[in-house]
């Protein structure tokens, strides 16, 4: 099953990190990395960053039109207000279509601000007790949606990279 597991940090740096770390797991065959992609949003900044990273192991599972319209759904569309309410509406219904509901979106919204970051992953065949060994210690918080395995072939389909 793939994961798409969001972890937010306290520190705009934090995110890089937690990839930095993930992708040397990856090396020891403990977690695959499908896709990735960062949001850094530093102190000040009216907008966060965001970087693509895709697949570490070769093409990646989305391209960078997924990121793309998740982060300005989840970033950029409160700026625009109803202006922009029913392109949201169908979006946001798209997305519950592929395992990411309203509620994630809305968490995601909640906690990722100013001074903080957050990684993005698609994994599967993670060894979960390594992995989570790995991280001890790292504080994040955790935001999950599992995909079935048909919302990942669907995904793939209108999205992959």
């Amino acid at each position: 099953m793939t994961t798409l597991t969001v972890w937010k940090f306290d520190s705009p740096a934090g995110a890089q990190e937690a990839l930095n770390k993930l992708i040397e797991l990856s090396k020891q065959h403990l977690v695959q990395i499908n896709d990735a992609a960062i949001v850094s949003w530093e102190e000040g900044k009216k907008k966060p960053k965001t970087h693509n990273y895709g697949s570490m192991t070769g093409q990646a599972a989305l391209s960078g039109a997924f990121w793309g319209m998740l982060f300005g759904l989840i970033f950029f569309v409160p700026f625009f207000g109803m202006a922009v309410g029913a392109v949201t509406g169908a979006l946001t219904g798209k997305f519950a279509d592929y395992g990411i509901n309203d509620n994630f979106i809305k968490e995601v919204r909640e906690q990722v601000t100013e001074g903080t970051s957050a990684l993005f992953v698609m994994t599967s065949g993670a060894v979960q007790d390594r992995v989570a060994e790995a991280f001890k210690g790292v504080s994040a918080q955790l935001i999950e949606s599992n995909l079935t395995s048909e919302q990942e072939a669907q995904l793939i389909e209108d999205f992959g990279g």
